[in-house]
């Protein structure tokens, strides 16, 4: 059967550089860090005690307070981003038909601040069992996209994609496979995460994943370079509306840039280090590359996973040398994460958006605080290391990888009638 094109007419981001889409892209290539000493809860006696929080955030200012009650603060987020996101599309329930409108929106782990305070709870009284009675349908993590769907009133394929940090990568490739199979007319696709609280800084520090630069949080997320100590966690949602092409151009929606293909791929090595040579990241960019039809010279940008981590830098680095050969010279790699931190199950998203941007504008945000060259790392690489750098980018790679050994890629590219 011949495939359908599939285009992004619509994107929401809520991220730590800021509350919308243009000051998310603002602070992204001004190299704006995101970090700073926690204020969600007294983190103190802890070994990291700085993150990439949302700044001024408050969701009664977008949601009504007896709703937003009812909702753990991953889907407060998510919401927010989708209203941001529907209004850039220019849809509603009543110029699409709802039926053939989807959700599919992602969360690596879903509503711990819910589960924690209401356990907390629990284990301060005397053992009858006092629950909210909303805990378990604030606690879910595809409560976001029921949420979603009951806002807009869209009523196609509506479901979470649950793979750890690569979680809304997957979600936009499902979304792009049920368009293109003609399953639905238009996706709304993403991830939220909000996991900054005891449970989650604590159980990521037990792990020894997080930097722990407590006198320096803003230069503490430092992707390639050689005293990175760990990843820098961040909270934030983002989504792409994405629509048959035919679609969007019946309704003369404005066509911001084209999916091009996605990939998954498994390490099927360990349970949260990458394949010391990479070998799922190669494979799920090999596999991106061929689903799209395109050779590895006609990318121009990939904005990698990147977290600062010791092991993942380096073998996903490795993977990028593997796939692209000497044209891996000829590209701009980033990591905005050194500037948003790590949104575990909504980073994919958000720096699928960065790709769009830079595919739409033509200028590759940066990868910020470089101090000291990795010997491990080919110099001769463009990291894009401190400023944006402008040039031509026809297409951009984003990869994701998450603990489990789940890899997703997407490719996005300029649109051409």
């Amino acid at each position: 059967m011949d495939l359908k094109r599939v285009v992004v007419t619509g994107i929401g981001a809520l991220t730590p550089l800021g509350n919308s889409v243009p000051e998310y892209w603002h602070g992204l290539i001004h190299g704006v860090s995101g970090a700073n000493a926690i204020t969600l809860f007294d983190a103190s006696k802890f070994k990291t005690r700085f993150a990439c929080e949302l700044k001024s955030f408050e969701p009664t200012d977008f949601l009504d307070r007896k709703e937003a009650r009812k909702m753990d603060r991953f889907t407060q987020t998510a919401l927010v981003c989708s209203d941001e996101a529907v209004k850039d599309a220019g849809i509603s329930k009543e110029t699409v038909n709802p039926d053939r409108v989807g959700v599919i929106f992602s969360s690596g782990i879903g509503g711990l601040i819910t589960f924690q305070q209401e356990v907390t709870e629990f284990a301060k009284g005397d053992g009858t069992p006092r629950f909210n009675p909303f805990f378990i349908p604030k606690m879910i993590l595809d409560i976001a996209a029921g949420q979603i769907s009951m806002r807009h009133g869209f009523r196609g394929p509506n479901y979470a994609v649950v793979s750890a940090c690569a979680s809304s990568t997957h979600a936009i490739m499902d979304a792009f496979n049920l368009i293109r199979l003609g399953k639905a007319d238009i996706i709304l696709a993403g991830g939220s995460e909000s996991v900054i609280k005891e449970a989650g800084v604590g159980g990521f520090n037990a792990m020894k994943a997080l930097s722990e630069r407590n006198d320096d949080p803003q230069t503490a997320s430092r992707p390639f370079d050689k005293d990175r100590d760990g990843f820098v966690i961040g909270e934030g949602a983002g989504m792409l509306v994405m629509e048959s092409l035919e679609h969007a151009i019946a309704r003369g929606a404005n066509i911001v840039c084209e999916i091009a293909g996605a990939g998954a791929t498994a390490d099927a090595h360990h349970i949260t280090a990458p394949h010391p040579e990479g070998l799922g990241a190669k494979n799920v960019m090999f596999a991106t590359l061929d689903d799209a039809g395109m050779k590895p010279e006609d990318i121009d940008y990939i904005n990698v996973h990147g977290t600062s981590t010791p092991l993942g830098d380096i073998s996903e680095v490795r993977a990028i040398q593997a796939v692209f050969g000497e044209h891996a010279y000829n590209l701009n790699i980033s990591s905005t994460k050194s500037m948003t931190g790590h949104l575990l199950g909504a980073a994919g998203v958000i720096e699928a958006i960065a790709c769009v941007l830079a595919v739409k504008n033509d200028i590759v945000p940066p990868t910020i605080n470089h101090f000291t060259d990795d010997e491990g790392l080919d110099p001769k690489l463009n990291f894009t290391f401190w400023k944006a750098q402008k040039r031509t980018v026809r297409a951009a790679l984003s990869n994701t990888f998450g603990f489990g050994g789940h890899n997703a890629s997407v490719i996005i590219k300029k649109y051409s009638a």
